[in-house]
């Protein structure tokens, strides 16, 4: 019966011959985890933002709501009412939109600037990884070549 051959020796021989630098994935990974950490800060503030924004648009309807409900001297001021309160209605959802709109302007703007920042820190780190690899393989080859002529 054949026996299955065992590979094990041979990968931890392929695997120590390459040449890795397990620093690169350490690296790497606190990179990226003080990226997510960034990132995250800039989700926070926007979601803080945004609830400061609908918290005091919500206070702002109620009161104006509180100024219609009160009652009136003679009919033509409740029509008055509710005409200064559609006016003031429409006159908040534009101020508040603008606020929103603005919170996602500065969501939109600090993403951008850290994922430049990020593309910029990985390229670097890319190139520096590619340039230490190829030496290394070069390193590797010429001594497998200087080891076959001298045989």
């Amino acid at each position: 019966m054949a026996k299955t051959q065992d590979f094990t020796k041979m990968m931890q021989d392929m695997m120590a011959s390459l040449p890795m630098d397990a620093t690169k994935f350490k690296d790497a990974f606190k990179s990226q985890a003080a990226l997510s950490e960034k990132m995250a800060k800039v989700a926070l503030d926007a979601a803080e933002k945004s609830t400061e924004i609908s918290s005091k648009w919500a206070k702002d309807a109620l009161a104006k709501v509180g100024d219609l409900s009160k009652t009136k001297e003679e009919p033509a001021d409740y029509a008055k009412a509710v005409s200064d309160f559609a006016s003031s209605s429409a006159e908040m959802a534009a101020e508040n939109l603008a606020a929103f709109a603005e919170v996602a302007k500065k969501v939109q703007m600090e993403t951008v600037e850290l994922m430049l920042a990020a593309g910029k820190d990985l390229s670097e780190d890319a190139t520096a990884a590619m340039k230490k690899a190829t030496e290394e393989v070069t390193s590797a080859a010429k001594k497998v070549t200087s080891a076959a002529t001298s045989k």
